[in-house]
């Protein structure tokens, strides 16, 4: 079994009073060492949660680099587990039409670039290899995010290295189940959505307010296959303070 979660853990700039990070992080780190999952898609990562990450998540790797020019401001970054996975390849590439030019996008979208972490893995306990894409599509243009998810399904299906490897596609795609995005991914029937009818993902830290749809993790089969086996929300909240302002979704995947 495989444990991934897609977590977007909430940019930290000190805005959400009792929910600001340096509120959340006991929790998120209690949650994520009792849960143990093997990888986690984390989105809305600033420089210095990127550090924090690595300081205290012992067991991991944490991989990813800042969407600006400088390699600053968010990462999309991948941790995972170092007695259980051996990274293979690894590449940072921006949703534009000059996906390796940093900061670069698409005219359609908002003033922030956006960016994809790809990695290709190998499961050192079942000695199979797959491929995890973590994304953060737009939070503004819908024509923006067809063109990204559009952009990141090409790259998975030009993959030169282990091409017939198990796809997992996973993050904030910022967009809602019946949304125009998602006929991209009615296109490539090979995805399947195995968080289909999850329910709430945003919710704000206000749940009685209008919550959300917009995480997703999609898996696609060839050769070998991966099938989800159970799949659950992180819900926990402490005192009133939340693990961020998504829930975060974990999946138990096993090898068929």
């Amino acid at each position: 079994m495989l444990k991934l979660v897609t977590f977007n853990i909430r940019c930290d700039f000190n805005q959400d009073k009792g929910n600001s990070f340096q509120y959340r992080k006991p929790l998120i780190l209690k949650k994520i060492q009792k849960e143990k999952p093997d990888l986690i898609c984390f989105q809305e990562v600033l420089p210095h949660v990127a550090l924090w990450l690595k300081d205290v998540l012992d067991d991991y790797y944490v991989m990813g680099c800042g969407r600006s020019e400088t390699l600053e401001d968010e990462q999309v970054a991948i941790a995972y587990k170092k007695n259980r996975i051996n990274l293979i390849s690894m590449e940072t590439f921006w949703l534009s039409p000059k996906p390796f030019i940093p900061a670069s996008r698409y005219e359609e979208q908002s003033t922030c670039p956006r960016v994809c972490t790809e990695a290709l893995f190998e499961d050192l306990e079942e000695k199979k290899v797959f491929r995890l894409l973590n994304l953060h599509l737009d939070h503004q243009g819908v024509q923006a995010r067809v063109l990204g998810l559009r952009q990141v399904l090409k790259k998975a299906e030009e993959a030169r290295l282990f091409r017939e490897a198990p796809v997992i596609l996973a993050g904030d795609f910022n967009a809602e189940p019946d949304g125009q995005e998602f006929l991209e991914m009615k296109q490539q029937p090979e995805y399947v959505n195995i968080t289909e009818g999850i329910g709430v993902t945003y919710h704000g830290f206000e749940p009685e307010d209008e919550s959300e749809c917009i995480d997703y993790i999609y898996i696609r089969n060839r050769k070998d296959g991966l099938r989800c086996r159970s799949l659950e929300k992180w819900e926990e909240r402490e005192d009133g303070v939340w693990l961020s302002d998504h829930y975060p979704i974990s999946a138990l995947l096993e090898w068929i």
